[in-house]
């Protein structure tokens, strides 16, 4: 059948941000101290291609044109559920195409995928979470039960969002254009809620950063700017009362955690005594 055009309209207004966002910011006064950038990078020192380099540093204005635009829009193999990637990597990479895999490398990230396929198709003939969860079998269940099928259907979540990102990043890099990597570790590996949001859709991660977070101040407002970050989160799934509250109560469990982070570091810091940071740096030296 006819695809709905409305389904990916979500990742196309993004597409469409960042084109306005990168446009006004190139012509602006901002610059991209690239040198600076690149001797705290390791991807720019091994010499392999950053994509927050390709990101920040911009392009020159008539590289901004209609044309390209819409190519950027409607990218076939990002169109229906990304990676999401910025305007300025994307145009970058239009004339000198991803350097950072080789076909050799496409052919085993395409492997991997394969194999990660005929994972989920074991966990969904073997386990039965989901069948738990449709037919309402979960309600009978005591709630140490209820919490490992809860468990369970969290990590075929994971498993199948990483087989539909990865999917079309294959083809995006078989087309030349390296997009950032969504859920790049296990949610077994997120000990905390920062973590966890920076792995779960890292591309939108990436994205929010960039064009929401920063713009509203960053780390200097982080306890109201996450607020206005999930709210946009919420809204750009769909605008459900459901959703927003979603956002209103992960942002109260995020904000106990941001102000025991910000307190422990602030003890560390005021830990470490006059000199303390010379010792560690001088015993450095001597060891290496």
């Amino acid at each position: 059948g006819t695809f709905r055009w409305h389904i990916c309209f979500n990742f196309v207004v993004l597409r469409m941000i960042s084109f306005g966002c990168d446009y006004c910011w190139t012509l602006s006064s901002s610059h991209f101290d690239h040198k600076k950038h690149m001797q705290k990078c390791e991807v720019c020192y091994s010499g392999k291609t950053c994509y927050f380099a390709l990101q920040e540093k911009g392009l020159s204005v008539d590289k901004y044109t209609f044309l390209t635009y819409l190519c950027y829009l409607t990218y076939a193999p990002l169109y229906i559920a990304g990676p999401v990637v910025s305007y300025n990597a994307f145009a970058a990479q239009l004339d000198v195409p991803q350097k950072n895999y080789s076909v050799g490398q496409i052919c085993c990230y395409g492997l991997r995928w394969i194999l990660n396929f005929l994972l989920i198709e074991v966990m969904t003939h073997f386990f039965h979470y989901n069948a738990f969860v449709v037919s309402r079998l979960w309600r009978q269940l005591t709630p140490f039960e209820i919490f490992i099928i809860s468990y369970g259907v969290l990590i075929f979540m994971w498993l199948k969002f990483f087989l539909i990102w990865r999917y079309f990043r294959f083809w995006s890099l078989v087309g030349g254009v390296e997009t950032p990597e969504n859920m790049p570790r296990c949610i077994n590996n997120c000990p905390d809620l920062e973590s966890f949001w920076k792995s779960w859709h890292a591309s939108f991660n990436k994205w929010l950063v960039r064009y929401v977070y920063i713009p509203l101040g960053g780390s200097r407002r982080k306890l109201l700017s996450i607020w206005v970050v999930f709210t946009f989160v919420a809204a750009w799934h769909d605008l459900e009362w459901k959703l927003i509250s979603w956002a209103w109560l992960t942002c109260l469990c995020f904000v106990p955690e941001i102000v025991i982070k910000s307190f422990s570091n602030n003890f560390q810091r005021q830990k470490v005594p006059l000199g303390g940071s010379f010792i560690v740096n001088y015993v450095q030296l001597l060891v290496l």
